[in-house]
């Protein structure tokens, strides 16, 4: 099964070296390096929900707390946690993995 990183799934452009990063830059999610591997992809790329200054629904989102409402509901998101399971890594994970080597 091929896995998706959330640029991929959601066509956002705003991968390194994506048609859109002139005009809105790069995605914090597919630089993050400190959740490589985390829900079995690259960088931040299926851990986007926690992950601050993501761009989705046409804005910049703000914090994990802010965003994580939206995200719930996201198709990315519950496909995700479809593809993961029994292993799929929560945002709890994923914040204690960018808190704890930052």
């Amino acid at each position: 099964m091929n896995k998706l990183n959330c640029w991929e799934y959601k066509k956002c452009g705003r991968q390194p070296g994506g048609e859109k990063t002139e005009e809105l830059g790069v995605c914090p999610a597919a630089t993050e390096s400190r959740t490589n591997g985390v829900n079995s992809e690259l960088h931040g790329g299926r851990a986007c929900w926690a992950i601050t200054g993501t761009f989705c629904g046409g804005k910049v989102q703000g914090t994990h707390a802010q965003k994580l409402g939206n995200c719930l509901t996201c198709e990315f998101y519950k496909e995700v946690q479809r593809e993961e399971r029994p292993d799929f890594k929560t945002a709890g994970h994923i914040l204690s993995l960018i808190r704890n080597t930052s």
